[in-house]
């Protein structure tokens, strides 16, 4: 039996494992994904706005997506002093540098999507016969 390869990346501190597991963990989530897409395509935009372009996003959902990604520094929430109150957001560096990090995944999909798609086929006609 041969040796796996060596892994392409170091060895970490474990705080530093701990946070890209909580980066992941809430990147994953589609919802996360799709307001930061929606976000760097139309820059500020309202939270109504923002709902908008995330079909399907539940009021509580956006509300919590939103807070969470407030918390680690992805958006910046803008108050205006004006009745009715108004709220808009925005991606801040942070943010949008996450946005750029993780385009790598949608390259590395466009680039295997045929072989992905090849994979399945085979395993699913693996389970049938």
């Amino acid at each position: 039996m041969t040796a796996p390869p060596p892994k392409p990346w170091p060895d970490s501190d474990p705080r530093l494992d701990a946070l890209v597991n909580d980066v992941i963990g809430q990147v994953a989530d589609k919802w996360t994904m799709l307001i930061l897409e929606a976000l760097a395509d139309h820059g500020e935009l309202r939270f109504t706005q923002v709902g908008r372009q995330v079909p399907g996003i539940s009021q509580k959902m956006l509300t919590q997506t939103l807070r969470q990604m407030e918390r680690d520094g992805l958006v910046e929430r803008i108050v205006h002093a004006v009745i009715p109150p108004r709220v808009d957001y925005r991606l801040t560096d942070l943010g949008y540098s996450l946005g750029e990090a993780f385009c790598g995944v949608w390259t590395w999909a466009e680039k295997n999507l045929a072989r992905i798609e090849a994979a399945r086929a085979r395993f699913e006609a693996a389970k049938i016969g």
